[in-house]
């Protein structure tokens, strides 16, 4: 089975966050995925449509065939670089502030026929 994959790093979306919504698509269909980031209401969503947009224009450019037959076989989100802030508190204190990141992968693949007896 052939897949083409599309990988998106250092975005500034916590992967707790992100997970949230790649949970949502994977092993669903390309044209049901996308209907679903559309209507979903988060942050990431955005950011997973156009990356799943862009697997989908790999597999394309791959000659893979039509992308209505895909099927998102792999999609997660790994834990990128953390930048760590400092915000004053009262009385001189401070209390840390981490900004995270996330490395978010999506696989899509078309499935071979059924298997002939």
């Amino acid at each position: 089975m052939p897949e083409a994959k599309a990988v998106l790093r250092y975005v500034r979306i916590a992967p707790r966050k992100a997970r949230a919504v790649v949970d949502l698509i994977r092993g669903q269909g390309v044209p049901h995925a996308l209907t679903v980031l559309k209507y979903t209401p988060r942050a990431a969503a955005k950011v997973v449509e156009k990356l799943l947009r862009s697997a989908v224009a790999n597999a394309e450019q791959k000659e893979m065939g039509d992308s209505e037959a895909m099927l998102i076989t792999k999609a997660y989100v790994d834990g990128g670089p953390t930048f760590k802030r400092f915000r004053a508190r009262s009385m001189g204190r401070a209390n840390s502030i981490h900004k995270r990141t996330s490395h978010i992968t999506i696989v899509v693949a078309v499935p071979d026929a059924a298997p002939r007896k």
